[in-house]
């Protein structure tokens, strides 16, 4: 539907004092992940409490090269619907846990964007990006 590439934009909107680089999971590989970048991974939630089909692959990747992240630093922005119950978000923490599974940092509030409530989620995730730990970053 979209949204989480409308997300995508607006947090690469509110760090645009920073190099910012909008990726669509599909076309992101492991080997693309750097320990000197912070990363932002916004992930929908599909049908149990899956990933979505466009992240399957790259996490599948990430399992299967088990590489070391130590050093490497990300947050997540998830996108669920809590009329789903314990499945509610369930894709952005499948993604937070396979990456500190391979040594990476999750750092600041992990975003859970609810599709039942009236905060539109570009507008959350907006504000969620200002409060993000980049201090470590150079803008630039």
């Amino acid at each position: 539907m979209g949204t989480a590439e409308t997300v995508a934009d607006s947090v690469a909107d509110a760090l645009s004092a920073y190099d910012v680089s909008v990726y669509d999971m599909s076309d992101f590989a492991v080997d693309d992940l750097d320990a000197h970048d912070f990363h932002v991974v916004v992930c929908s939630t599909y049908g149990d409490g899956d990933l979505p089909t466009g992240a399957e692959s790259f996490f599948d990747e990430l399992a299967a090269a088990s590489p070391d992240l130590t050093g490497l630093r990300f947050a997540v922005f998830g996108l669920g619907d809590s009329i789903y119950g314990d499945t509610f978000n369930r894709g952005g923490e499948i993604a937070a846990e396979r990456l500190v599974e391979c040594g990476a940092t999750q750092v600041g509030m992990h975003a859970r964007h609810d599709a039942s409530t009236e905060i539109r989620a570009r507008d959350m995730a907006r504000d969620w990006a200002a409060t993000l730990p980049i201090r470590a970053l150079a803008p630039a």
